[in-house]
């Protein structure tokens, strides 16, 4: 069995456009690489600068960090971030200058004051609210069920009988339905009571 060459046609691409096709391309990722390059005094400025860069959010991009963004705000922010760190401001020092500059969306880690205190509790509230509606609706479905005790004597939770009186007619074909099943539970606890 004759295996089949990797490139068909190996004639139909000479060796010296393949060259050019990778020089052109390692020529590319070169200057991609050279774009946001940046020296720094130390290494940890240039950790600084990363920790910045990952922590503020382009104003451009939805949800995009600066680190990540092509955008050209982005682009300026990392110069500025770049020069502030060279200058020796500190981690909060560059972030409140970003703020200041842009806003508080810049932020992934919004502050506590007084515009963004629905952001910050909103949720908790929610959950709270959403556990005491629960435990509401749970404790009335344990009262409106009669207990077996009052099953077994024939009364329900108001103390009325299952049973309608004679000569009284119930016009609710739903309270007749109740009264019937609740008169069977009533029946078979009496039966398992002797």
């Amino acid at each position: 069995m004759r295996s089949l060459p990797l490139i068909p046609n190996a004639s139909l691409f000479p060796k010296a456009s393949l060259i050019a096709i990778l020089v052109f391309l390692s020529a590319h990722q070169v200057v991609l690489a050279s774009i946001d390059a940046k020296e720094f005094s130390s290494e940890e400025n240039r950790a600084v600068y990363l920790d910045l860069t990952r922590e503020l959010r382009c104003p451009k991009c939805q949800n995009q960090d600066i680190a990540d963004s092509n955008a050209p705000i982005a682009q300026d922010m990392r110069a500025q971030v770049h020069i502030l760190v060279e200058e020796g401001k500190t981690h909060e020092q560059v972030v409140d200058y970003m703020i200041e500059r842009f806003g508080e969306f810049v932020s992934y880690r919004p502050r506590v004051t007084t515009e963004t205190y629905l952001l910050w509790y909103g949720p908790w509230v929610l959950i709270g609210l959403g556990a005491l509606v629960v435990f509401l609706l749970s404790q009335r479905t344990r009262t409106a069920a009669p207990s077996a005790e009052e099953v077994s004597a024939g009364l329900d939770s108001n103390d009325s009988p299952y049973t309608r009186p004679e000569g009284v007619a119930m016009h609710d074909s739903k309270g007749d339905a109740r009264v019937a099943k609740q008169t069977k539970i009533a029946d078979l606890v009496n039966k398992y009571d002797e």
